[in-house]
């Protein structure tokens, strides 16, 4: 039996998981789940699969959480960071998936790999701020960090033990979002709703202006470097609008190995519960000759300058890319209020960045104090772009 921990239980990624748990109850076993703010959907899962620890982001969720009432034996592990570190670092769990969105599970990753866990890493913004410090920790502990992206997913598939010397070039594929083709003028009266209507995936807000943005590609990018040892150069980004092609990695001798599947995340999520053993899915299987034609394109980096900044970031190094992170997720928060359009989201970007001197990020009290900064920075950015209502 695999016993999994899940932070994030609540959201999309959360639940996806879950229905592998479902179809691999007998493999599969939930220890610990931790969520946001939704209390009912929380209680609802523990009662069915009888975690040993929960936890939720804040006091008034554990108040709703109590109030509802939970199964005995069900322990409340605290709220915020703290909650996330005591499941995830849970004695009976041997698979932590970091799946919460946002910076908050960051210690919580870390505190499971010096407990010697396998992390299954559905979160971009963990190895985006401190790449170095997790990676250099995993490597101490001999822990696997199994991606569950779909795209970097795809890579470890591909790669499948071989090492960064056999690597010519990772091609992590984009489906070019809801605004694929569209200049920059017209992007400029996008708005909030059209801007999370994915054509593939059906996703959480945040990750889903990302992906119209092309800045969670330009974040897989960076994800990448850290997780398969390779240079910004050695990354590529092409659109692929079908999202049948997952990545492709092009080897030393020319070769391109590339991993095709459905559009459903619950393959790399059980590919990253099961690794390195492979169990069936209860998934339709990918019709080719339904799929037809695939298409690759180079992305629009002028209309979508979001990728530009984060390679930016990836080669400047050290802090530029905890700075990046931060404001991009002020201008998204912005931008889903409706306080500035969807063209000031790299604007707020560009000018945190151009605002930032880069230092060393050796310790996660400096990657939070270089993220805090930025992101009151970029409040102050964002003010200035508001829409004039």
């Amino acid at each position: 039996m695999k016993r999994i921990a899940i932070l994030g239980s609540t959201g999309s990624i959360g639940q996806s998981a879950l229905a592998v748990v479902d179809a691999h109850a007998d493999r599969v076993e939930v220890v610990g789940l931790a969520a946001g703010s939704n209390a009912d959907l929380l209680a609802a899962q523990a009662a069915r699969y009888r975690p040993r620890i929960v936890a939720m982001a804040t006091g008034a969720a554990i108040d709703r959480l109590t109030a509802i009432g939970l199964e005995r034996g069900v322990a409340i592990g605290g709220t915020g960071r703290d909650g996330l570190v005591a499941v995830a670092s849970h004695p009976d769990a041997d698979v932590v998936l970091c799946a919460s969105s946002g910076t908050d599970a960051l210690e919580a990753v870390l505190a499971a790999i010096e407990c010697g866990k396998t992390i299954a890493l559905a979160n971009k913004e963990v190895l985006v701020m401190a790449g170095g410090i997790v990676t250099d920790a995993a490597a101490r502990r001999g822990v696997a960090i199994v991606p569950v992206d779909s795209e970097h997913n795809a890579i470890h598939q591909c790669l499948h033990g071989r090492g960064a010397r056999d690597i010519r070039r990772l091609i992590l594929t984009a489906s070019g979002g809801p605004f694929r083709g569209r200049s920059a003028a017209e992007l400029e009266r996008v708005t909030a709703d059209a801007a999370l209507q994915h054509p593939t995936w059906r996703m959480g807000r945040k990750i889903t202006i990302d992906s119209a943005t092309l800045m969670n590609k330009g974040l897989e990018v960076i994800e990448a470097h850290w997780l398969f040892g390779v240079r910004a150069e050695q990354i590529e980004v092409v659109v692929h609008p079908q999202s049948v092609v997952h990545s492709m990695v092009e080897l030393i001798d020319g070769s391109i190995l590339a991993q095709l599947g459905v559009t459903d995340m619950r393959l790399p999520i059980q590919y990253a519960f099961s690794y390195p053993e492979r169990w069936p899915a209860p998934l339709a299987a990918l019709d080719l000759a339904r799929a037809g034609r695939l298409e690759f394109h180079a992305p629009d980096t002028a209309a979508f300058p979001c990728l530009r900044l984060a390679y930016r970031a990836l080669e400047a190094a050290r802090s530029l890319p905890v700075v990046l992170n931060a404001a991009n997720e002020i201008a998204v928060a912005r931008f889903l209020d409706g306080r500035i359009g969807f063209t000031a989201i790299p604007q707020v970007i560009e000018r945190a960045m151009d605002a930032h001197a880069p230092v060393e990020v050796p310790t996660i009290a400096t990657v939070r104090n270089v993220d805090a900064a930025a992101r009151a920075h970029a409040q102050d950015i964002a003010r200035g772009l508001e829409l004039k209502v």
